[in-house]
């Protein structure tokens, strides 16, 4: 007889079955033993009587999470005792024969949905406990239907899926590489690659039309809530023939919408007014250039389920007499209902800006018809005015100002845009907000270095091409440079790049001069992608969602190693296999390798 699942047993009453799992809880009345016996599709009720002697006898010693098999038939309960809570709470299996399939030590964590979860640490140390917890199931059987909803939907699109290595060559692509020393050529490595960019590339020039692949990447950088350390996924997709980010904007966008809706039953919005105007015509996704996003939001990355944008003052300023707004660079935010918030709550976000840069943080608030601040004795009549028809504020808002270089402006009010939503709950998790930023800089200034540098993705496309980089000869001219580069937006996190790709090995070349870098450092680096160039490679265009990133969003959660299965923790360490790890001495010889000791 095969095993039945707790979810078939409804439609199994008066047959004999045989169920297995785990003892979820046991309850000894008695005459009467119950055992709730989960598995991974439920629970189902257990009655041992006394009458099965050798079955009770067995039922008398069972513990939490012992694994068992039982065969009995399946009954209607009583009235009185369904259980509502359950699946199968109108039903009850009668044992026949119990079977001991494995014991279980006592538990180091709660197994159990009940409100009293085990710590962090612990649960990932013993992450294949915590694994049994139904929410976790869950988890696993969700990802799983999103890498399902992902897979056709590019299949149905004429998308080929093709694997590209592992082992690969060092990238620059933002991040630092995992690098793995080669046995048989001594003094060389291989790089765990952060992305498939340079192969999807080469499958283009290789007559490849649509591919894509759900790609594992590999970054050391420091993990945060929304980044796991080490490894993650993304949904890597490439165009031949595509010279317009936006060919493939329109191409992927239907698939985020879908994901929104259909897959997590979620309502797509736009709650800000000015990114509206930036919808296509019959479009659901503004497209926001960079220099717009950063100008009215502080952020290239914009949460759009609520409104509360930055409000240029610059203006209004211009011949003040306060000293503090004598800057190049005056802007407010309007907070509603911001007038509620107490003195003490006002410090906190005033220590926050401080903390970004800002000298102090000055404020108005509307409160019984009256405006109250400390400033008010600063500023004229007239600016008084203008800030409040300006901001729009009403009796019970407030206005926030930030006042210094424009770059830090937007800096500290985007920041405190943020926390401001977070304290009056403007954060909607039944809404999705999508946005793409587009045209972000080629170039930026490096303030470490004193340099340029690369603002985004090295492989990307200046708009404009080669005339655009030899035109430019100042710094100010080429940090003027705008990118075939965009990002996809998801409730304020970054959950795609892409780009229209540099083909052009003449284009390149010259990327890379621009910065200092010689044509022979180029082809050093990058000489198996450069040379393929040289062989008619099309224009080819594609971008790589964050897959993860984007299931923690639709999931409802705040924390991105609660929807991974095996996560390292805060600090890059895998607590249950104990990694990184030592190796012994014979296999960095193998590798021809020797560790420092660390000075003291």
């Amino acid at each position: 007889m095969g095993r039945s699942l707790s979810s078939e047993l409804k439609q199994q009453i008066s047959k004999t079955v045989t169920v297995s799992g785990w003892v979820n809880s046991r309850r000894d009345h008695g005459g009467l033993i119950f055992i709730d016996l989960r598995d991974h599709e439920g629970i189902i009720q257990l009655v041992i009587t006394p009458e099965t002697a050798e079955a009770f006898s067995l039922a008398e010693s069972l513990r939490d999470e012992f694994v068992i098999s039982a065969t009995g038939k399946i009954r209607e309960r009583a009235p009185e005792l369904k259980n509502p809570n359950i699946e199968t709470g109108d039903i009850e299996l009668v044992v026949d024969t119990l079977k001991l399939l494995n014991r279980s030590l006592p538990l180091p964590i709660n197994t159990h949905d009940d409100g009293a979860e085990s710590g962090e640490e612990l649960r990932l140390k013993y992450r294949y406990l915590d694994l049994r917890r139904p929410s976790m199931q869950n988890i696993l059987k969700r990802r799983s239907e999103y890498n399902r909803f992902i897979r056709n939907y590019m299949y149905d699109h004429g998308f080929t899926e093709v694997a590209t290595p592992i082992l690969a060559n060092s990238s620059p692509e933002g991040a630092r590489d995992f690098l793995v020393p080669s046995r048989i050529h001594p003094g060389k490595f291989y790089a765990l690659p952060q992305a498939p960019q340079q192969f999807k590339q080469m499958l283009m020039v290789g007559g490849l039309d649509k591919y894509f692949q759900i790609a594992p990447c590999f970054r050391d950088e420091d993990p945060r809530a929304d980044r796991l350390y080490g490894d993650f996924y993304q949904l890597d997709m490439e165009m031949a023939f595509v010279d317009d980010g936006e060919v493939v904007r329109q191409e992927i966008e239907p698939l985020y919408i879908d994901l929104a809706t259909k897959f997590a039953k979620k309502k797509l919005v736009i709650n800000s007014e000015p990114a509206k105007k930036f919808i296509n015509a019959g479009g659901l996704v503004p497209r926001l250039p960079y220099n717009f996003a950063m100008e009215t939001y502080g952020v290239d990355k914009p949460d759009l389920r609520y409104g509360m944008e930055l409000i240029e003052l610059t203006e209004v300023f211009a011949k003040t007499d306060f000293k503090v707004f004598k800057a190049p660079c005056v802007k407010a935010i309007m907070v509603k209902g911001g007038a509620t918030l107490s003195r003490s709550k006002i410090d906190e976000f005033t220590d926050k800006a401080k903390k970004l840069g800002a000298g102090g943080l000055a404020y108005i608030l509307y409160e019984n018809g009256e405006a109250k601040s400390p400033i008010l004795k600063f500023m004229s009549e007239q600016e008084i005015n203008d800030v409040k028809k300006l901001t729009g504020a009403k009796d019970g808002d407030a206005v926030f100002f930030g006042a210094d270089e424009r770059a830090k402006v937007n800096k500290v009010l985007g920041q405190l845009r943020i926390a401001f939503a977070d304290h009056f709950d403007l954060k909607d998790k039944k809404e999705i907000a999508y946005c793409w930023v587009i045209d972000f800089p080629f170039y930026e200034w490096d303030e470490t270095n004193n340099k340029l540098d690369f603002g985004h993705n090295p492989f990307s496309m200046p708009k404009g091409g080669l005339e655009t980089l030899t035109t430019a000869k100042t710094n100010e001219e080429k940090l003027a440079i705008v990118a075939d580069q965009y990002d996809m937006v998801m409730n304020g996190y970054e959950v795609a790049s892409g780009a229209v790709r540099n083909y052009n090995p003449d284009i390149m070349y010259k990327v890379f001069n621009i910065l200092g870098y010689s044509n022979e450092y180029v082809e050093a680096r990058f000489g198996g992608m450069l040379n393929a160039f040289k062989f008619g490679a099309p224009p080819h265009a594609g971008c790589a969602p964050g897959l993860d990133r984007i299931f923690m969003v639709l999931e409802d959660t705040e924390n991105i190693r609660d929807i991974v299965a095996f996560p390292k923790n805060g600090s890059g360490v895998d607590l249950m296999m104990n990694s990184p790890s030592e190796v012994d001495q014979s296999q960095l010889d193998e590798s021809h390798l020797a560790i420092i000791p660390e000075e003291d």
